[in-house]
């Protein structure tokens, strides 16, 4: 973390930067987070698709009960202050987040929950390798929206992900895929999972997977490459006859899987579909590519 961060509205050191034992989200998860990306070309940090990111965050906490009760334009300025403010000049992550205060060990959250507000940011790279990376499909199932609410990126939900993770990594693999209830395919830990055959991209529907800003930014770019791409069902067993297999996030951006449970996908590096999303991607998120600008906000003047 970088010298200072952004809390209830003020930059403060990161040391000072403190919260009570009782606070309600460390017993109970009650927090909601975005992750965003911002990159650095050269001449300037461009925070991508920073709007997107906020109107999420604020739905998010909707299905809680938890208020952001900062105005958007606050916490938009907050992201990329908090970039100004410590002088980032290179690729990084910011983490927006807020959470329920001091409110006893009640459960029944309300609208009137102190709510707490923080940004901060770390620079980062690539998560992982551009050469691909491998999966395992794990014994854990995504929870749907009979239990819990898909939709909210809120810190609860991601101990599915955390226990995902862990059997993925003892397993040898660098990521987790998991299955929906049905037995489908879901999503990864953190990122969207597509599949690709014949040149055309599929990835399962929301049911039971977090509507990525990266999935839709995903979408975009294999409209504008003449790629077909379609939302639908994947069953498990499509995961071992695709041609190709990618992840889309935020930290991950778009990531070649270039093996599954051991066994290769394709020739076991990343395919030229892949291949040509991740450098579009790559065009848009620099601002070489006009028509995305829209998805860029400069953080220095």
């Amino acid at each position: 973390m970088l010298k200072y961060v952004w809390l209830d509205g003020r930059y403060v050191q990161s040391s000072r930067a403190v919260v009570p034992i009782t606070t309600h989200a460390i017993h109970y998860g009650t927090s909601v987070f975005e992750g965003i990306r911002a990159y650095w070309n050269g001449k300037n940090l461009h925070v991508f698709r920073i709007g997107d990111h906020i109107a999420r965050f604020r739905r998010s906490g909707a299905y809680y009960d938890m208020v952001l009760d900062r105005p958007d334009s606050e916490m938009r300025a907050a992201i990329t202050g908090i970039c100004r403010k410590n002088l980032i000049k290179k690729s990084c992550y910011i983490r927006p987040f807020y959470f329920v205060g001091e409110h006893g060990i009640s459960l029944h959250v309300t609208k009137r929950a102190p709510i707490r507000t923080a940004v901060f940011a770390l620079p980062m790279g690539r998560l992982f390798g551009a050469g691909g990376i491998s999966a395992c499909v794990v014994s854990w199932r995504k929870f749907s929206d009979e239990s819990t609410p898909v939709q909210a990126k809120v810190g609860g939900n991601y101990l599915n992900s955390i226990i995902a993770t862990g059997e993925a990594k003892r397993s040898g693999a660098d990521e987790a895929i998991l299955l929906d209830h049905s037995g489908n395919v879901s999503e990864a830990p953190g990122e969207n999972v597509f599949v690709v055959r014949n040149g055309r991209i599929a990835t399962p529907p929301l049911e039971s997977a977090l509507d990525g800003i990266t999935r839709d930014a995903a979408l975009s770019i294999a409209e504008d490459l003449g790629i077909k791409a379609e939302e639908r069902p994947v069953p498990r067993s499509e995961l071992g006859a695709a041609d190709e297999v990618f992840l889309t996030g935020t930290a991950a951006e778009i990531t070649p899987v270039i093996s599954i449970d051991g066994k290769k996908i394709g020739n076991g590096r990343p395919g030229d579909v892949t291949k040509k999303m991740i450098t579009e991607y790559a065009d848009i998120v620099m601002g070489r590519n006009d028509d995305y600008t829209h998805w860029l906000t400069a953080v220095y003047p």
